[in-house]
């Protein structure tokens, strides 16, 4: 790939994302991107490896038609249920005779915090300090050139299993393409839609996928909790189809159209084919909701108990923040905000250069996100970052509203 660029993968289970960016005068700008249909994942998994990297050349050959650029190195999304997190914290001595800490020393003590009992099928994919410790002085975000003698770090570990990682690995490989890393799929989507200043409040990611629902709860300014659920916008598509005898199709046309619009909304008549195609009958919305609600409401209610299960207590959340897919179905805010009690917004990319309309769409989070986060390993550059003020501000009067 020609200097300055970077490549993101996402490999979804319902479609191959590839992007490329080039560094430009105001940092990374979108200068291509190609999808292709998936149809060899399912959940995440590969379950076809010659399909799945049909649809991973596919997205690419687009990406670099549009571009103008060979695509050689791309940073990866991986998702799946096999993902698993946990929080350690681990210490060495400075070593420098000044007991200045320097970025050897940084090195050391993340590496220190990756030693933990991992099975031999498991590997870690990320080991992402959230804080430093300098001699007892905790919440240091950058400890390099103080001074002390003791320093400390907390860090968030992901990892995955070794299988389903070789296999995403194999079709990238296979298809031509060599991986930069890897990267957890909400890590990167936080890094296309959160605010630093989201982050170090307290606020849930939900990327609502096709096959998967990640979730990532971040505090203090760093990722505390990450998981998947094996439940996406698939599962709803199939049940408007059993549920309205009509084909997946014409069921998930009818999801994006009509979606889960609160009751209070004036009913609609809407047309749905039949199974054959060849005629159509008329269905309410009103019957589309009794369908719909309760697998969404379900969904996260999944997800509320996991977040309760593994993040303490006394922990404050400001947000809710849903993006992927799924986050397009109408009507969705409300039904999260009654679940979690807490403000929801729809998380849009909007932290690199040259998007498109086309772009600026949730579903397109994660392979954006894989820009931000993959060359600078999960650290934000600011360089990058172009937010508009209008967002702090609003989520600064949802706090307010918050705890007033």
């Amino acid at each position: 790939m020609k200097h300055g660029t970077v490549a993101g993968l996402d490999i979804g289970t319902t479609k191959t994302c590839a992007v490329v960016a080039s560094d430009g005068p105001q940092g990374l700008e979108i200068i291509g991107y190609g999808e292709a249909p998936s149809l060899g994942m399912r959940k995440g998994v590969v379950t076809d490896l010659e399909e799945t990297i049909k649809s991973i050349e596919a997205a690419t050959e687009k990406a670099e038609r549009m571009a103008g650029v060979h695509i050689g190195d791309v940073y990866v999304a991986i998702t799946g249920e096999h993902i698993r997190s946990t929080n350690n914290r681990a210490v060495v001595a400075v070593q420098n005779e000044d007991r200045e800490v320097s970025s050897s020393d940084v090195h050391r003590v993340v590496e220190a915090s990756k030693i933990i009992s991992v099975p031999a099928d498991r590997q870690i994919v990320h080991a992402l300090p959230r804080f430093f410790t300098v001699d007892g002085q905790d919440g240091v975000e950058d400890p390099v050139g103080m001074a002390g003698g003791r320093l400390e770090v907390d860090t968030h570990i992901i990892t995955g299993g070794t299988s389903f990682i070789t296999n995403v690995l194999k079709c990238v490989h296979r298809a031509g393409l060599e991986a930069s890393g890897l990267v957890f799929e909400p890590l990167a989507s936080s890094a296309a839609t959160l605010l630093a200043e989201e982050k170090q409040v307290g606020v849930v990611l939900l990327d609502i996928g096709g096959g998967t629902t990640d979730i990532a709860v971040y505090s203090g300014g760093g990722a505390i909790y990450t998981a998947t659920i094996p439940v996406g916008g698939n599962i709803l598509t199939n049940d408007i189809s059993l549920g309205l005898k009509t084909t997946a199709g014409e069921a998930e046309q009818i999801k994006r159209v009509y979606g889960s619009g609160p009751p209070e909304l004036e009913e609609q008549i809407f047309p749905v084919k039949t199974l054959d195609g060849r005629s159509t009958r008329e269905t309410a919305t009103s019957q589309l909701r009794q369908i719909v609600l309760p697998r969404v409401v379900e969904t996260f209610r999944m997800c509320k108990n996991k977040i309760i299960e593994n993040v303490p207590r006394d922990l404050v959340l400001g947000e809710i923040v849903l993006t992927g897919g799924g986050a397009h179905l109408k009507g969705i805010e409300p039904l999260a905000e009654e679940v979690f009690g807490l403000p929801v917004r729809v998380g849009t990319p909007d932290a690199i250069g040259g998007l498109t309309d086309a772009m600026k769409q949730p579903e397109y989070a994660t392979a954006i996100g894989l820009l931000i986060f993959g060359p600078n390993g999960g650290t934000e550059n600011h360089r990058y970052v172009k937010r508009s003020p209008s967002m702090f501000g609003k989520f600064r009067s949802w706090l307010g509203d918050l705890w007033n």
